[in-house]
């Protein structure tokens, strides 16, 4: 088994066919460096250096061992700019989960920023409902996510950013579109579109309709947020989305929104990662920025 105390000690005599310069380089005396060469010959059971008047020469065991050497010393110095560059955050990946809907409207902000800050890091997006990104903390497949909290889970910490509000959506021509408000137990019978199981607008939409003793009249259930604004915008059904997500149709006048009765609703959004899992420099780094940018939703 090669030591590697002994190992370096050689390197650094080989590289200046000098103890006294090898010492000097590894802050340790000369007589160590020397009785770290000799422990390393007889380990080897070889000669390595030779002396030639006052100067050492390698011999030809020393010369092929010293190839090695520089080898794996070269390969130490590259490693350990490596791990530096990891922490000051010059090299790394971020695996990064969020919604379809946080994915179009709020992360391409957020994701410039870092990139801006960390130019140099890697950014792996993975999208999903907000459950199947809490599930994907607990499967180790992404280390920080964007969500809107659907549950609490005892493995994951939750830091809340903002609220969103979620507005009802209809087409202009919809019946309903000029009332000035309107009550949950009056929507029960409208066909309404849905986001999909784990979404947390659809548990949010769910549990407003519990709230009354109803069950909404689902039309359809999909993760596509262009979808859901197509059908309601040619009057197939109504909708429950972020009002971030609408702001441009409503503009345009081919959504409307209609308050409801029972006042506003909104969505907690949150970052989340594992309570007990170490982040990573560029994890860390992802959610003290997020952390400072005001105004996200």
């Amino acid at each position: 088994m090669l030591n590697f105390n002994q190992l370096r000690a050689f390197y650094y005599t080989a590289r200046h066919l000098s103890c006294t310069k090898a010492a000097e380089q590894l802050f340790i005396t000369q007589p160590a460096i020397t009785a770290q060469l000799k422990a390393l010959e007889d380990s080897c059971e070889m000669k390595l250096f030779k002396r030639k008047g006052r100067r050492l020469v390698l011999t030809e065991e020393g010369a092929a061992i010293y190839e090695y050497a520089k080898k794996i010393f070269t390969m130490e110095k590259e490693l350990e700019d490596l791990i530096q560059d990891m922490r000051r955050l010059k090299v790394g990946v971020l695996r990064l989960g969020t919604t379809k809907t946080y994915a179009r409207y709020v992360m391409p902000t957020i994701i410039g920023r870092f990139h801006e800050r960390f130019p140099h890091l890697k950014i792996q997006v993975d999208e999903g409902s907000s459950l199947e990104m809490i599930r994907s903390l607990l499967d180790l497949k992404n280390e920080v996510v964007v969500v809107a909290k659907v549950e609490d889970h005892p493995k994951v910490a939750f830091t809340p950013l903002s609220s969103e509000e979620l507005v009802l959506i209809v087409s202009p021509e919809h019946k309903i579109a000029g009332e000035k408000t309107i009550s949950v137990s009056e929507l029960h019978e409208q066909p309404i579109i849905v986001k999909e199981r784990g979404s947390g607008t659809r548990k949010l939409v769910y549990d407003l309709f519990a709230k009354q003793g109803l069950q909404p009249e689902v039309l359809i259930e999909t993760s596509n947020t262009e979808l859901i604004k197509q059908m309601v915008a040619r009057g197939d059904g109504i909708a429950f989305l972020v009002r971030g997500a609408v702001a441009a149709e409503v503009e345009q006048g081919t959504l409307a929104t209609v308050p409801l009765k029972e006042g506003p609703i909104y969505l907690d959004v949150s970052i989340a990662h594992l309570k007990d899992e170490h982040l990573s420099h560029a994890a860390k780094a992802f959610v003290d920025l997020v952390m400072t940018i005001p105004h996200l939703f």
